[in-house]
């Protein structure tokens, strides 16, 4: 017998094989290929075909064996040309139609921006941890294009992982729609560094404040920031809102920037949405701004704009959000007092609260959260003087002893 006739007989090839003669050689052989066709059921609504040739019978075979799996599994990725513009423009519209706040899905947006710039051409299948990696540095250092054209400052840790966090949930939905693989998002580290502390003015730098604003036009925005109002809610306050004769202010509206975009609505939570006794102070500074603008209302006729809100040029157009935090930074400057944020005069206001005693509780409600401990993370945090106050009294506690 011979060797022929004692080897093995060829394997018939499953009918997802064939092979393909594609040219032939110099010696006058064919150059075979194996083209393997597998059907891996419906994606996106369509029937798809799997469909590749492979230099050898075995390398085709280990295909149809890894795909079949996959798709009895459903792990199977079909291959697919789709951008990561796309993923995202997708992910986003998703969250759009889940009735998620218009204000919330346009800060996604804007995050996303830059990942679009940068990434958008590429496959989504294609993408790599090395991709993001680079985008992590390249934002970290700045200098990136922005949508206007102005190079982008470098990104704090915390921008940098809040976006890293929304790549993670988009990936995730690409994933769950069989589009990618692997999250490669969630591959990428994050990096340490603790958000920007709060930073409120001292009692000396806030009778500074309040000394230099005595009669500006503005004042009322600068008094309701240190009584604690976020901006939007500062921008947001209408007229209807206060009611003077019960001396009290309803926080029940208000504005966001995106951009150029203005938003509107009702405060996020219902802790936010809350009814507040006006002190004394900002009772009258709420009286002297109506009188001000009635004497506006007065001098421009039917030129004047009576928007209802209680920030307004003298036009009686509302500030946005954007002219009332550059407005703020101007102010302190003129008063000789250090920059902050206007926030950090919430943080004050907070402080200041806690450093007289009011317990977190009443606090909490008076700068609208729900949670107390949030309230005492966040907002309460001590000054150097304070600080100072509390070793006196730890000293005389020792001695006491």
């Amino acid at each position: 017998m011979n060797k022929r006739a004692m080897a093995e007989p060829r394997r018939q090839l499953p009918p997802q094989i064939k092979p393909v003669e594609l040219a032939k050689r110099k010696n006058g052989r064919p150059v075979v290929r194996y083209q393997l066709t597998v059907d891996v059921g419906e994606i996106d609504g369509k029937r798809k075909q799997f469909r590749k040739r492979y230099p050898t019978e075995k390398a085709a075979r280990a295909a149809l064996d890894e795909i079949r799996g996959q798709v009895a599994t459903g792990t199977y990725v079909h291959p697919s040309t789709r951008t990561v513009a796309q993923a995202c423009e997708d992910w986003l519209a998703g969250k759009r139609a889940a009735d998620r706040a218009e204000s919330t899905v346009d800060g996604y947006a804007e995050k996303l921006s830059v990942v679009i710039a940068e990434l958008g051409d590429r496959e989504v299948q294609k993408l790599t941890k090395r991709h993001l990696d680079d985008l992590v540095i390249a934002l970290r250092a700045g200098g990136l294009p922005s949508p206007t054209d102005k190079p982008r400052k470098p990104w704090s840790p915390r921008s940098v992982n809040y976006l890293l966090g929304l790549l993670v949930a988009m990936l995730e939905s690409e994933q769950k729609q069989g589009h990618v693989v692997r999250n490669v998002a969630a591959l990428v580290d994050r990096i340490d560094g603790d958000a920007k502390p709060p930073d409120p003015l001292s009692e000396a730098e806030v009778e500074k404040v309040l000394a230099h604003i005595e009669g500006d036009r503005y004042a009322i925005a600068w008094e309701l920031a240190l009584a604690g109002f976020r901006l939007a809610e500062i921008s947001g306050l209408r007229w209807c809102d206060v009611d003077l004769k019960a001396k009290s202010v309803t926080v029940a509206n208000t504005r966001l920037q995106r951009g150029k975009k203005l938003i509107e609505k009702t405060p996020k939570s219902r802790a936010g949405n809350r009814v507040l006794p006006l002190p004394d102070d900002l009772y009258a500074v709420f009286k002297a701004t109506r009188k001000l603008q009635a004497a506006d209302r007065l001098r421009l006729g039917a030129a004047y704009q009576a928007s209802g809100y209680v920030v307004v040029n003298e036009a009686g157009e509302a500030l946005t959000p954007n002219a009332v935090e550059n407005r703020w930074a101007r102010m302190l400057a003129a008063a000789g007092v250090r920059h902050v944020r206007l926030h950090d005069a919430r943080h004050t206001c907070g402080t200041l609260m806690h450093l007289r005693g009011v317990p977190i509780a009443l606090i909490s409600a008076w700068l609208g959260h729900a949670s107390k401990a949030f309230t005492m993370q966040t907002y309460v945090n001590p000054k150097p003087e304070a600080l100072a106050i509390a070793a006196q009294s730890f000293t005389r506690v020792s001695r006491e002893l």
